[in-house]
Formats: structure tokens, sequence, C-alpha cells
């Protein structure tokens, strides 16, 4: 088994029953490893992809998938190598970018309408 994949499963099966309030709606695909992490939940809900079900009504896996996506460019880009003892720090770091993430267009909105803090020193 490679690193990825078992650092995949244990994101997969061990935090979520480790660091997840048991009245949360679970929202995931229809995958059989959530079935048993599943269970530990208020609600476990799916979407079938293999059937080009990816929402249905509020159940969705996008911000999941969004905020793992942020999380492997970063360990195959920026940091490359995660001691298995450290995965915690990567991830909470990737939980915050994830958290205070804002789309171009608001950044660009405010960077037109807040004004300059930039002092230019006089030559």
């Amino acid at each position: 088994m490679t690193l990825s994949r078992t650092i995949f499963l244990k994101i997969s099966l061990t935090l979520p029953a480790q660091n997840i309030a048991r009245e949360t709606r679970l929202h995931t695909d229809e995958t059989t490893l959530y079935v048993k992490v599943g269970a530990e939940f208020a609600t476990h809900e799916t979407v079938n992809h293999s059937r080009k079900e990816y929402a249905r009504g509020d159940v969705t896996t996008k911000s999941v998938k969004g905020h793992f996506s942020i999380f492997k460019g970063g360990m195959k880009g920026v940091y490359q190598h995660c001691a298995e003892k450290h995965l915690h720090r990567y991830l909470s770091e990737y939980d915050f970018r994830f958290n205070h993430r804002v789309s171009s267009a608001s950044t660009m909105e405010n960077m037109r309408t807040s004004p300059s803090r930039v002092r230019l020193a006089s030559v």
C-alpha cells in the first residue's frame, strides 16, 4: 500500500470518528469505506457518483473534496514529505487555509474599494 493510500485511509476512517461531533450529518459518496464510520453519526447520507449524482438537496461532497484538493496541492507542491506523527499539524494548517479562503472576485472588489495602505516614499 502506498503512503498516500495509507494517509487517505487514515483520514477517511480514523479522523472523522475521532474529530467530528456525533450529532453531525455525514455526507459521503457511495463507497463502502464509509459504512462503518457513518454508523457512528446522527445520519449518514450519500450521493452516488457512479450514477452521475453529485448533489441531492443539501447532500453533497463538494466541500470535503475542495478541502482535500487544497491539502493535496500543498502536500505535493509545498511540503512533499509528511511524517504521520505530524499529520494533524498539516491538516490544521490546511483547515485554516480552507476556512479563510476568499474568491478572486471578492478579493478584487476589496482591493478596488479599500483605501490603499501602501505609502510611497518620496525620492
